[in-house]
């Protein structure tokens, strides 16, 4: 159940939740958030692109440590897109303080920032290692059931176009799935995170404040997560050298997103 407050301000009601009203934006908006982002990053460019290679590093040691593994390989790297939030919780905690002119916090920090709200914060966490889990048997189970016996021993063979061609039937299967999954867990984590961070709210009221936004900005946010799935696959094919970049510029322009479409009292 809802009630409108005024024209294009959604203010949603749900049994015991007290959610927060909810904005509709245009189409055009995903782009103004990439541009605040790279404002943020410019001003906070030694914070920011420090915690960048680090992540990026982080990707490119668990990713190339499984390379002999296809499945895993494969789960860790499409799992990235699920984990992501999380770890974009440093940049949040630095586009809210460039937001309200406070000075940088020191390396440190950021990294403290769930102590805002911890026990929402580790609940979403443990969702995530659960969804990545569940991912990484998927795969599992997709990689046995098609490509059980074709001589495939590292993610270097699946990268082959020949390879490929000759087992659509598994590209289409894990597209699929995969979708469906990134799908789901976009819904839920477009605006959460950052809300959990930035309002003293639980854990269920974030999840289905961030579902309610989507559904009431399908088209945006399709647009927006279209966005950072190009800006991810461009970082994984630069070996991860590219996501040093574009990790911090998503995660300050997701901060900028939460901002745009929930109210601010």
């Amino acid at each position: 159940m809802s009630t409108h407050t005024e024209p294009g301000f959604l203010r949603p009601e749900a049994a015991r939740m007290n959610l927060p009203g909810i904005r509709r934006i245009s189409s055009s908006q995903p782009l103004r958030w990439l541009q605040a982002g790279f404002q943020d990053l410019l001003k906070a460019w030694p914070l920011s692109l420090t915690y960048g290679v680090v992540f990026a590093l982080l990707g490119y040691g668990l990713v190339h440590g499984a390379w002999t593994r296809p499945h895993l390989a494969m789960a860790l790297t499409s799992g990235f897109l699920f984990v992501a939030p999380v770890l974009a919780t440093v940049f949040y905690c630095v586009s809210h303080r460039l937001e309200h002119h406070h000075k940088l916090p020191s390396l440190f920090v950021p990294l403290l920032s769930w102590r805002a709200n911890p026990a929402s914060l580790g609940l979403f966490a443990l969702m995530l290692v659960f969804v990545l889990s569940v991912w990484e048997r998927i795969s599992a189970i997709l990689v046995g059931l098609f490509l059980n016996g074709s001589g495939i021993g590292s993610v270097s063979d699946l990268l082959d176009l020949s390879v490929i061609g000759q087992h659509v039937d598994f590209v289409l299967a894990y597209l699929a799935f995969g979708g469906v999954l990134a799908v789901i867990m976009f819904s839920l984590s477009v605006v959460s995170l950052p809300m959990l961070l930035h309002r003293k709210v639980d854990f269920a009221t974030a999840l289905v404040t961030s579902f309610i936004a989507t559904r009431r900005n399908l088209v945006p946010l399709a647009i927006w997560a279209t966005i950072i799935a190009a800006f991810i696959v461009l970082g994984i094919a630069t070996d991860f050298i590219a996501m040093a970049v574009i990790f911090p510029l998503l995660g300050h322009a997701s901060w900028h997103a939460y901002r745009e479409l929930i109210d601010r009292g």
